[in-house]
């Protein structure tokens, strides 16, 4: 078989391949539809309801079934082998609490009082058993129906073995099998040779090369993934101006418009207050312990940026003793760091320590979701190697943002930027909801600790001045 005829065999599977995971969605749907009727109906259909009688609970069926759709789509939950079948799992389990949730009120507001919650308790369960088999059965079929694609990379820096290794740990979907340099091959010597793999990487190469690859690519059918550059991130979020006859890309460049700022500082400010009426307890609760274990101060306080590179403190509980930075410098916590307080391994492990940030928020120094404030050296030292970085103050601050949910401990300074470019240019409350219910998520993984502590151990850890330039200087 032909290169051109392997090509087009791959696109008739990714069309199969599309139409499985739609079948896949609705018969988990189908079968969450199902636990729902047949609970809700033995558990609250009576004779004292005859608003749940006829025809009238198969409405509230499908209001069910769409309001788990939505979940599951912002969660990421029809994910099959995509990604981890721990987050599918979480996701799926995330988005049916929420969902059941809710609909217990619904059947509250139904019947013009509290009712039992037994039957939606019974519900969730089921739910949780049906959502991992699931899960783990569509992912399975995954597995076993998709091939690993074999690739080729095409780099322009010494740095392409970073990003290798790290698609070398999904080798369930991508094997590299082979690294061409520009700087050391022909265009027609890697033209030659790309039809001989299912799909290409290009890895940051210079503008021209990486445009005669793509357009090769693109004339040819062939699968091709490509690594932005900051003003391909900044390019996305542009807009189409068709006034004349030559298409024109619009960048403003503005951060949000008012429109965008108003609505989601009503969100921020909805939110909080919704969530401090439980947290102002486990806030009072942990204050009174920090106090008890060693009188000092409750809070800990840090200067950070925020948007226009204005200057804020940020809140915390303290879960070191006092003065651990005492020399001004910053010092990133190691896991049996003996400067964290029996209180503060606690609050950490529950990731409970930076609840005052809600205060942040309601005050107007953060927003739930956007870029974490970095520390006010830390732009300092990161601006140098990357003039770009201070891009990301175009908007608030966030609790939590793209580099959070999708960056990892030792994500780098600039893939950081790149994430927060891409929230900020792609910005939507849609956007906002899917980052926050993702955050949701991350709290259940290890690695999370990288969106909630602050130990920026990239560039914290790393003791040599040259070594840290080093390594922020991966442009």
């Amino acid at each position: 078989m032909d290169n051109l005829e392997k090509r087009k065999k791959q696109i008739r599977f990714d069309e199969i391949k599309s139409t499985v995971r739609k079948v896949e969605a609705v018969i988990e749907l189908a079968v969450l539809a199902a636990v729902y009727y047949g609970i809700f109906k033995f558990g609250y259909c009576t004779s004292d309801t005859p608003l749940l009688q006829g025809n009238s609970k198969y409405f509230l069926i499908i209001i069910y079934v769409l309001l788990n759709f939505i979940l599951f789509h912002y969660c990421d939950g029809f994910k099959f082998g995509h990604i981890k079948l721990s987050d599918v799992t979480i996701s799926q389990w995330i988005s049916v609490f929420i969902a059941n949730f809710v609909t217990y009120f619904q059947i509250c507001l139904i019947f013009n009082g509290m009712v039992t919650p037994m039957p939606m308790i019974l519900i969730t369960l089921i739910d949780f058993v049906a959502a991992f088999v699931l899960s783990y059965l569509f992912t399975a079929i995954y597995h076993a129906y998709c091939i690993p694609k074999r690739m080729i990379m095409i780099y322009g820096n010494d740095d392409a073995p970073t990003l290798k290794r790290k698609m070398d740990t999904r080798s369930d979907k991508y094997q590299i099998k082979r690294m061409m340099s520009c700087n050391e091959y022909s265009f027609d010597e890697i033209t030659k040779a790309i039809p001989e793999y299912d799909a290409v990487v290009i890895n940051d190469v210079d503008a021209k090369s990486r445009n005669d690859l793509l357009k090769f690519c693109y004339k040819n059918s062939i699968r091709t993934y490509s690594v932005p550059k900051l003003s391909d991130v900044i390019y996305s979020g542009s807009d189409d101006i068709v006034l004349f006859d030559t298409p024109l890309k619009l960048i403003r460049g503005r951060g949000l418009t008012p429109a965008q700022r108003f609505l989601k500082r009503t969100m921020d400010l909805v939110l909080c207050f919704i969530a401090m009426i439980p947290s102002s307890v486990i806030m009072l609760i942990i204050a009174a312990a920090i106090k008890i274990e060693d009188g000092g101060s409750v809070f800990y306080r840090q200067k950070r940026i925020t948007k226009d590179n204005r200057e804020f403190e940020i809140l915390k509980f303290r879960s070191m003793i006092e003065n651990a930075e005492a020399d001004g410098k910053p010092h990133p916590a190691t896991e049996n760091d003996d400067r964290i307080t029996h209180v503060g391994k606690v609050i950490r492990a529950l990731r409970v320590d930076e609840l005052p940030q809600l205060l942040n928020i309601i005050k107007g120094d953060m927003s739930i979701v956007g870029p974490r404030p970095e520390r006010v050296e830390h732009c300092e030292l990161y601006g140098q190697q990357i003039p770009e970085f201070e891009f990301r103050n175009k908007v608030k601050g966030g609790l939590t943002g793209y580099a959070q949910v999708y960056g990892k401990y030792n994500t780098t300074p600039l893939d950081k930027l790149k994430f927060d470019l891409m929230y900020i240019e792609n910005y939507s409350l849609a956007l906002d909801i899917k980052l926050i219910l993702m955050t949701i998520r991350i709290l259940f993984k290890k690695e999370s600790t990288e969106g909630f502590e602050e130990n920026n151990a990239v560039v914290e850890a790393v003791s040599d001045k040259a070594e840290k330039e080093k390594i922020l200087a991966n442009k």
